[in-house]
This record gives structure tokens, sequence and C-alpha cells, in this order.
């Protein structure tokens, strides 16, 4: 898992962008709808210019009385989030994560561009997988034995 990249970890993995004036809202809306791993990445024009997570959601709208179809995306956003390249290993990302205390890291391209979205979850993911193989290898070399 170390030297997997990120690639591999966000291919075929939906992510959500939105707007800087989409509605908060809306944007729990696009969420629920991709089932996504909670983070909406907040663009203009095609940049990336932050990342707004449930909890920016939940603590800095609902939790103060928030009106979610007055507020955007860009009140309630963290702006110029940490990102990550496709061909930085995974590690790499989590090891991003636990240092600034966050749970997603935006995956970008060669001109800013969002191209995916890790989360601390995906690690999870991938140690169920070796486990797997772990297993089916002990499985079979008691087999053998």
């Amino acid at each position: 898992m170390p030297d997997r990249p990120v690639k591999s970890v966000i291919e075929n993995k939906p992510f959500v962008t939105a707007p800087t004036d989409t509605s908060v809202c809306d944007a729990a809306r696009m969420l629920k709808e991709q089932r996504n791993e909670g983070a909406v990445l907040v663009v203009d024009n095609g940049a990336l210019v932050g990342i707004c997570t449930e909890r920016d959601i939940v603590f800095k709208v609902v939790a103060t009385g928030g009106d979610p179809s007055a507020t955007t995306v860009s009140d309630v956003m963290t702006p110029d989030p940490v990102t990550i390249t496709a061909d930085k290993p995974f590690a790499h990302a989590l090891h991003m994560m636990f240092e600034g205390g966050f749970r997603h890291v935006p995956v970008v391209g060669d001109a800013g561009e969002p191209i995916g979205l890790v989360s601390a979850r995906d690690a999870l993911g991938l140690d169920v997988l070796q486990f797997e193989q772990d297993l089916m290898l002990r499985e079979g070399l008691s087999e053998v034995m």
C-alpha cells in the first residue's frame, strides 16, 4: 500500500465539483446524489479554489443557524487547500492528512484542475484488500503444508 500511487486510488471514483456561487443546500444535495466521500471541490474557471466538506456545512452553517440556501460554498470552504498529484504515493496523501488534521485531499492535474479526491476512508479499503490477500496467501500455504 505505501507505494501505491494516488492515481490507482482515484480511478473510477466519482468526485463532486461546484462553482463558488453554489449554495450549500445544492452542494449537500450533490453529495447525497453522488454518494460522495463528503467533500465538494470548489472551482473557478476550471481551477481548484477550495474544498467544502460535510463538516464545513454542519459546523459553519447548520449549527450556527445559517440558511443553507442563502450560503454559498465559497462562504464556508477552506480556500487554497493542500493538494496532491496523481503520481505521488497514497501513503504521502495519508501523511498529509495526518499532519494537517484533515480527512480529504484534492488531487490535481498539471494545470491545477481537480481530477479526483482521496480521503482517509480510502485507506480502510486498501487495508481490507491487503488483509484479504494475506488471508488467501496463508490459506494457500496451509493447504500446501
